[in-house]
């Protein structure tokens, strides 16, 4: 079978910025394949670069066969790109803009009012047709952005960040129409940096971080994989290094416990996996309490994908969001989206 996507050795650089280091994954026909990782890991470049909008320094990437940079008018035909930030024409009814769309995608004249009021009804738009796209609520509006990517029947659908800003209920209603897409048989290929988006609607997933993909494979595979229960203790709100490595020296000693992390982004809290018992918490107290440390937080759940993200880079998802928040650099990101 040829694979949906095949993206191999991928490197996109921006000037100094190594935007994309080395990517490869595939995607099969018919599942919904997600990219997850934080904000400036490499998720947008590399959409960018599989829908023909930027193109990238080294690698190979095909869709249903077909090279994106041997045959990019022919990939097109093959994709529908919906990207994060809607754009769209507030003085036109979503009808108008639906024609308009299918017109840019030179679709025949005499199949265009059948395809427009077939997306309409397939994302449940049929009685906001005749409204101006400005009177739309932010849930409307993505829902149109996504009947305007479907417009032309795409093999592959790709959406970057397809939830961001909106309400539960929209993204609700966006993830019961990327299921129903999918068991109709179209492929999607969909990145976000939400942990629950990502475990709720893929089938396989690929972590990126800093470009290069970290770990791939269904969310149960990967979630497995870092075996055991998850345990996040805090001695104090912020403790000393030197407190967290004597807490990190004790609680090694114990039997059920298989690895600890010192997550120095959260106050050096702990970060445990331990093989999954009973009085796992009430030990680990005990251990604490004759050591004379307190313990200011602890808390106990099931391997979560932030957990693969963590044991992958000694930091959660929500870390790396807040570092490339604080590394941000605006003029960069202007220039880069201008290309």
């Amino acid at each position: 079978m040829v694979a949906a996507v095949f993206i191999e050795n991928l490197k996109k650089c921006y000037k100094k910025v190594e935007a994309v280091k080395d990517v490869s994954f595939q995607v099969q026909p018919g599942e919904i394949f997600g990219l997850l990782g934080p904000n400036g890991a490499g998720k947008t470049t590399t959409l960018r670069s599989l829908c023909t909008l930027t193109t990238p320094d080294a690698g190979k990437i095909e869709v249903s066969g077909i090279s994106v940079v041997d045959n990019p008018k022919l990939a097109r035909q093959k994709l529908g790109y919906v990207a994060q930030e809607v754009a769209l024409d507030k003085m036109l009814t979503g009808k108008e803009l639906l024609e308009l769309q299918a017109d840019l995608y030179h679709l025949p004249r005499r199949i265009i009012k059948d395809r427009v009021n077939a997306v309409l009804d397939l994302l449940g738009l049929q009685e906001y047709a005749n409204k101006k796209t400005g009177t739309y609520s932010g849930g409307l509006r993505k829902r149109l952005d996504l009947a305007a990517g479907l417009l032309h029947a795409p093999d592959v659908l790709v959406l970057d960040e397809p939830t961001v800003g909106l309400d539960i209920e929209s993204r609700f209603v966006v993830w019961e129409f990327l299921r129903k897409l999918r068991d109709a048989g179209t492929t999607v290929v969909i990145t976000s940096h939400y942990l629950e988006e990502i475990d709720a609607l893929a089938d396989r997933v690929a972590i990126i971080d800093k470009g290069v993909v970290i770990a791939s494979g269904t969310p149960s595979q990967l979630k497995n994989q870092v075996g055991g229960d998850r345990i996040t203790l805090r001695i104090r709100e912020f403790s000393p290094m030197a407190e967290a490595d004597t807490a990190k020296s004790i609680l090694q000693q114990l039997s059920f416990v298989q690895e600890i992390i010192i997550n120095h982004a959260q106050g050096n809290s702990l970060n445990l996996v331990v093989t999954p018992q009973n009085d796992a918490l009430i030990t680990i107290q005990q251990a604490l309490k004759n050591a004379d440390l307190p313990i200011f937080g602890i808390a106990q759940s099931r391997p979560s994908l932030d957990d693969v993200y963590l044991a992958a880079t000694g930091k959660t998802l929500m870390d790396a969001e807040l570092a490339a928040v604080a590394n941000r650099d605006p003029k960069a990101e202007k220039k880069q989206n201008m290309r």
